[in-house]
């Protein structure tokens, strides 16, 4: 492989960075996409979309062509405690979608890229990983990749790192993003889904556990919440002992329940929030969860990447075009999706003390939680922030 020159090369191919390469490609910017593994095909957790990427699609004029790929329509969330119930209504929301998509994510990334390959600007690299930094006069001018045991240089003006919460790029430029909650962990599974079981999503949690269970049509997604490095201590109690919890959590699912025979159908995500103080080098930009690492409460992380890469679409062309990108401008990227950032996880941060700190310490319900049961108006405004966000990102 020989090396290559383009305007902007995005390291990670994830939904934030595969949608910059879009709307950078359709400006007729190049743009060069690394994604290290060879194929989108694989298990992914976060695959709810909002009402506001829904938006984003549509203003594309892409939303009826993606909404091909099979998906599901959520217009409720339930949170069900031994304290009462609280219902989320998404029907709520001023949108064309007033409901949350649950779609594949590896479906999703297939048909964005697609999508950019219409466009000569831009080319898809598979299988590469970054192994360097290129560096001239204390700027970043591009990445240095290997793949299939060959390495070469990606030269660029900008580069993008969008390579998710372990970020090689934040690695190699040796920044640490500041921890914001205490981290848990969140153990993720499959059910089978029975056509007559609710459509909606629902979290269940008694006075130890919490579940989170979201409707992919033939399928439950399910995460547990657990104590941080607990794991290993529920996989020395057996598999039964497991299976003892999640009945007593969701008895409705006790018939499908015996499925889950083996260890390997599990899978743990540590679950932590965090954000560099800085999202931005000399010619390098972080972005998702690169630069702000959301927690699982209300499925926001992906949303927020792909509005992260509107921003910089709207911000950055001009300069990409007319080849120089300055810190200032950079800077306008990070001025404009900090404070939206900082509001979404400050709410996750609150949510995870009121509610699911509680739980896994088995203290009593807080009063956050019986003042969101309590008003309607309360329980508004999270679906609008969680949804929406703080401000609504336009493609201009």
């Amino acid at each position: 492989m020989l090396n290559e020159q383009s305007n902007v090369c995005i390291v990670g191919g994830g939904p934030g960075g595969a949608m910059l390469a879009l709307l950078l490609a359709r400006k007729g910017i190049s743009v060069t996409l690394i994604e290290q593994h060879k194929t989108f095909n694989r298990s992914f957790r976060g695959e709810v979309f909002h009402s506001s990427i829904m938006e984003i699609m549509d203003e594309l004029g892409l939303v009826d062509k993606l909404l091909e790929i099979p998906h599901t329509k959520i217009f409720l969330a339930k949170v069900d405690s031994p304290h009462g119930t609280i219902e989320l209504d998404f029907t709520l929301l001023r949108s064309k979608y007033p409901h949350l998509t649950t779609m594949n994510q590896s479906r999703f990334l297939e048909f964005i890229v697609a999508e950019a390959e219409k466009y000569d600007h831009f080319h898809c690299i598979m299988g590469a990983k970054v192994v360097g930094l290129l560096k001239e006069n204390q700027k970043v001018v591009g990445v240095k990749i290997k793949i299939d045991g060959e390495e070469c240089e990606i030269k660029s003006i900008l580069t993008v790192a969008a390579d998710g919460r372990n970020s090689t790029i934040r690695r190699l430029a040796g920044l640490t993003p500041i921890e914001l909650t205490k981290p848990i962990d969140v153990i993720w599974f499959r059910l089978p889904r029975l056509n007559n079981e609710p459509e909606y999503m629902f979290n269940r949690s008694n006075q130890i556990n919490m579940i989170a269970c979201v409707n992919r049509g033939d399928f439950w997604q399910i995460g547990m919440f657990i104590p941080k490095d607990s794991f290993k201590e529920i996989k020395s109690n057996g598999i039964e002992s497991l299976h003892r919890t999640l009945r007593e959590l969701v008895p409705e699912f006790s018939d499908r329940i015996p499925s889950l025979t083996g260890w390997d159908q599990f899978s743990v995500l540590s679950s932590s929030s965090n954000r560099l103080k800085q999202w931005y080098l000399p010619n390098l930009l972080f972005i998702g969860d690169a630069a702000h690492t959301m927690s699982p409460l209300g499925a926001v992380g992906i949303n927020y990447a792909i509005q992260d890469a509107v921003v910089v679409a709207n911000v950055l062309s001009q300069p990409l075009k007319s080849g120089i990108v300055t810190e200032k401008d950079l800077a306008e990227v990070q001025k404009q999706r900090e404070l939206p950032t900082k509001i979404i996880q400050g709410y996750q941060s609150i949510m995870q003390k009121q509610i699911i700190d509680p739980i896994l310490k088995e203290k009593k319900s807080t009063i956050g939680f019986r003042l969101v049961k309590r008003f309607r108006f309360i329980r508004k405004i999270i679906v609008i922030l969680v949804t929406s966000g703080f401000k609504r990102v336009r493609i201009q």
